[in-house]
C-alpha cells in the first residue's frame, strides 16, 4: 500500500509538472477544470490557453453575441453543385420509380410535421446558449466517427473564426455537416479526412466547422442559406467585408474538392493581396500620422518650454526691478530718516561755550575725508554731546568712533554695557585744547 501510495504521488506530481510546462497553470482544480470545458480533449485546452496568452479572448468567455454580417448577396459567388446520380439501366429506373412515391410521401409528411411542430413547440436550436459547447461536441463526436486524421477544427465561434480571418486576411472556409444526409458519412471519411484535403486545408485557410443539429451551426446555416448537404462556403475579407466567395454543395470527391478550393482562392487572391497592400498603406500612414503628431507634440512642447523661459525670465527681471526700486526707496527712506534725526540732534545741542569761558574745551575733530572741524564744549558735558555734534554733521559718517590721541584710546560716547553712562569731557581727561580722531564704522 506504501509503494502503490508513493507510485500515485509521482504520477500526480508529474502530472502537475506537465500541466505547468503546457499551459502555465499550477493548480490542479484550474486545470481539471479546464480540461472538463473541452471535454478532455487536451490539445483545445493548451491551444485556448496559449490563445489567452497571446491577448486573444478565450473561446469560453466570448464576445456578446452579434447577428452574423456576412454579404451573401454577392451576384458573383462562385457556386459549385454536385447533383447526386441518376439511376442506370432498366432496373436501376424501376427501382427509382417504385420509391420516389414513398420518398416524396416520406418527405412531405416529415416536412408537414416539422412545420406543425414549429406552432406547438418552438425549435430549440434558435436559441444558442452555448456556442462554444456546441463546436466542442461536434469535434468531439466527428473524432470518435471519423478518427482524428482530419483538417484543424477551428476552436471557437463562428463570429471569431470571422474576426481572425479578417484580422489575418485568411480565407475561410464553413462546413455544416447535416447529420442526418445520406452523404455526409462519405464526405466526411472520404473526402474531408483525406490526407492531400488536409494539407491543403490545414496550410491555406482556417477551417471551422459544426453541426447543423446544433444551435450555434444551425444559426450559421440560416446566415448562409444552404440548399444541400455537404455543404462547404468559402469566405474572405472582399470590399472591406466579410464575403462568401464560394459555394459547394452535394457530395465532392477529394481532388475535385481540392481543384475548386484553389480556383476559388486563386480567382480571389488579388483582393487579399489588394487589401494587405492597402492595410499595410494605412499603417504606413498611420505611423506616419503618428511620428508627425510625435513630432508636432514635441515641437509644441519645445515652443511651450521656450515660452515658459521667458515668462520666468520676465518674471524674474520683473522681480528684480522691484527689488531694485524696493531697494531705492529703503535707502531714499533711510536717508530722509538720517536726515531727520541729524536735524534733531542738531537742534537738541546745548549752546557753543565763548572762547573766554575758564570751563570751556576747544577740540579740533579730523574727519574720515581729511577735513576738519573745530567747536567748543564745556567739561561739564557729557560725551554724548560730542557724538550729537558730529553726527548732526552733513559730512560726517553714519557709524562712527571717536578717538584721542595722548594716550591713544576710543572715547565712551555712547551707552554701553561697561559704560551706562558716558563719562564728562573732564571725567575722559580732555585738556582745554584737544584733538580727536573720527574713525568710520559704516562699513564694518
Amino acid at each position: 500500500w506504501g509503494q502503490s501510495e508513493t507510485l500515485s504521488q509521482k504520477k500526480k506530481k508529474k502530472k502537475k509538472i506537465r500541466n505547468l510546462d503546457l499551459t502555465g497553470i499550477e493548480s490542479m482544480d484550474q486545470c481539471r477544470h479546464t480540461l472538463e470545458q473541452h471535454n478532455w480533449n487536451i490539445e483545445a485546452a493548451v491551444q485556448d490557453r496559449l490563445n489567452e496568452q497571446e491577448g486573444v479572448p478565450s473561446v469560453f468567455n466570448p464576445p456578446p453575441s452579434r447577428p452574423l454580417q456576412v454579404n451573401t448577396a454577392d451576384h458573383r459567388i462562385y457556386s459549385y453543385v454536385v447533383s447526386r446520380p441518376q439511376p442506370r439501366g432498366l432496373l436501376g429506373w424501376g427501382y427509382y420509380l417504385i420509391m420516389l412515391p414513398f420518398r416524396f410521401t416520406y418527405y412531405t409528411i416529415l416536412d408537414i410535421f416539422r412545420f406543425a411542430l414549429r406552432f406547438i413547440r418552438p425549435d430549440p436550436r434558435s436559441r444558442v446558449t452555448d456556442p462554444v459547447g456546441d463546436i466542442v461536441s461536434f469535434m468531439h463526436s466527428f473524432e470518435e466517427k471519423y478518427g482524428r486524421a482530419h483538417p484543424v477544427f477551428y476552436q471557437g465561434t463562428y463570429s471569431q473564426a470571422l474576426n481572425d480571418a479578417k484580422r489575418e486576411l485568411r480565407f475561410l472556409l464553413v462546413y455544416l455537416h447535416g447529420d442526418d444526409h445520406q452523404d455526409s458519412d462519405e464526405f466526411c471519411r472520404n473526402t474531408l479526412c483525406a490526407p492531400e484535403v488536409i494539407s491543403l486545408i490545414n496550410t491555406r485557410m482556417l477551417f471551422w466547422a459544426c453541426s447543423t443539429n446544433k444551435p450555434e451551426g444551425y444559426r450559421v446555416s440560416q446566415a448562409l442559406r444552404e440548399n444541400t448537404y455537404p455543404f462547404l462556403a468559402m469566405i474572405m475579407l472582399k470590399d472591406r467585408r466579410m464575403t462568401v466567395v464560394g459555394r459547394l454543395e452535394g457530395l465532392i470527391q477529394p481532388d475535385d474538392l481540392i481543384n475548386q478550393l484553389t480556383f476559388i482562392m486563386d480567382a480571389n487572391q488579388t483582393y487579399l493581396v489588394s487589401e494587405r497592400l492597402e492595410r499595410e498603406e494605412r499603417n504606413q500612414t498611420q505611423v506616419l500620422r503618428q511620428q508627425q503628431d510625435e513630432a508636432y507634440l514635441a515641437s509644441l512642447r519645445a515652443d511651450q518650454e521656450k515660452e515658459r523661459k521667458k515668462r520666468e525670465e520676465r518674471e524674474r527681471k520683473r522681480r528684480k526691478e522691484e527689488e531694485v526700486q524696493q531697494q531705492k526707496l529703503a535707502e531714499e527712506r533711510r536717508r530722509r530718516n538720517l536726515q531727520e534725526e541729524k536735524e534733531r540732534k542738531l537742534e537738541c545741542l546745548p549752546p557753543e561755550p565763548s572762547p573766554d569761558d575758564p570751563e570751556s574745551v576747544k577740540i579740533i575733530f579730523k574727519l574720515p575725508n581729511d577735513s576738519r572741524v573745530e567747536r567748543r564744549f564745556h567739561f561739564s558735558q557729557s560725551l554724548t554731546v560730542i557724538h550729537d555734534f558730529l553726527f548732526s554733521l552733513k559730512e560726517s559718517p553714519e557709524k562712527f568712533q571717536i578717538e584721542a590721541n595722548f594716550p591713544r584710546r576710543v572715547l565712551p560716547c555712547i551707552p554701553s554695557e561697561e559704560w551706562p553712562n558716558p563719562p564728562t569731557l573732564q571725567e575722559a581727561g580732555l585738556s582745554h585744547t584737544e584733538v580727536l580722531f573720527v574713525q568710520d564704522l559704516t562699513d564694518e
